[in-house]
């Protein structure tokens, strides 16, 4: 019986560790790279170039596909599709064609390597980044940058923050967070609970540490019912006690953290409606959320748009960008639902 019951549990974990998906970028159907590859090239080839069969192609498929085409593409044309379409395309356009030419992960962990190479760091993207993504997620990003830029991730992220930002980040990116289990542990939810509160409401200063390690390491199911508990110990939820214990990039990653374990799509929701409501629409965060989340959820951060702000994602994009960079996010968010 031990056995069996044990199977079980391992079940649950294997079940409950992956995020379900909500993509609005879908396999296509009748799918033929050859095809594909063909009339991307007579788009390139086009004088003036016809940007809109590129955006047409690329965003109703998926990496896999985009792959496939890519391959098809240099059978046919003796060159490289990434290259072509760099010579091809400029802009906002280009960044976002050549974003969707990456894996998820390859796209994620790009932006990481973005935002620490060269003078000063990119905290914002880095924060994004790192603090959104599931364990699953940011167990394949660190490979990846391995493969990608023969880096460490952990040691490039150590190499370019400092004190309890630098500790934050460096324990998410160690993947200590347990997987979600079937049976609800109370106990264990309200020694958490009672631990943040001790950790920095109850006392003078922060015990930041304490905060790291329950952030970093504890399922999301476990957390959202520790942010629900912690309530009953502090006058302040847990997004106010981090507005008042811990300032700067710490307090942004912890907000992200808190935010995500929430609700992680009302969270890009709500990125999202910032950047674009901001004075000159903010493209390069748009672009970002739209492009590393369609394979993901994006599906799920529409409905969440809508809900939060009564209007349409789509509807959005239509009023606060404009040209070939409006045609290409809305191709991959696709209609309304």
């Amino acid at each position: 019986m031990a056995m069996v019951s044990e199977f079980l549990g391992q079940l649950c974990l294997n079940v409950g560790a992956n995020e379900p998906k909500h993509p609005t970028v879908v396999p296509a159907t009748d799918f033929n790279p050859d095809t594909d590859a063909a009339r991307i090239e007579t788009a390139i080839k086009t004088k003036g170039v016809d940007e809109q069969t590129i955006i047409d192609i690329l965003t109703k498929r998926t990496y896999s596909q985009r792959r496939d085409i890519a391959f098809a593409y240099e059978r046919r044309a003796k060159k490289d599709l990434i290259s072509a379409l760099k010579g091809a395309l400029s802009g906002s356009l280009e960044a976002v064609i050549l974003g969707l030419m990456k894996s998820t992960s390859q796209y994620d962990a790009s932006l990481i390597r973005g935002s620490i190479k060269g003078a000063g760091t990119d905290e914002e993207t880095l924060i994004e980044v790192l603090c959104s993504r599931s364990n699953e997620e940011l167990v394949d990003i660190k490979k990846v940058y391995k493969e990608l830029f023969n880096k460490d991730l952990a040691k490039d992220v150590a190499g370019d923050t400092s004190g309890n930002f630098a500790k934050l980040l460096l324990a998410l990116v160690e993947t200590n967070r347990a997987d979600p289990i079937a049976v609800v542990d109370y106990d264990k939810i309200d020694l958490d609970a009672r631990a943040l509160y001790e950790a920095g409401v109850k006392i003078k200063g922060t015990d930041v540490p304490t905060w790291i390690s329950i952030m970093s390491e504890r399922s999301v199911p476990h957390l959202q019912k520790v942010f629900q508990r912690y309530k009953s110990y502090s006058p302040y939820d847990m997004q106010e006690s981090i507005a008042k214990e811990v300032k700067g990039d710490l307090q942004k990653s912890f907000l992200v953290l808190v935010e995500c374990f929430e609700n992680k799509q009302l969270y890009f929701a709500k990125r999202l409606n910032e950047a674009m409501k901001s004075k000159g629409a903010k493209e390069k965060i748009v672009s970002r959320i739209i492009v590393s989340r369609c394979e993901v959820d994006l599906k799920k951060i529409c409905s969440e748009y809508k809900t939060s702000t009564g209007e349409s994602l789509q509807k959005t994009i239509l009023e606060h960008t404009k040209g070939d960079l409006q045609k290409v996010l809305l191709g991959l968010c696709g209609p309304e639902q």
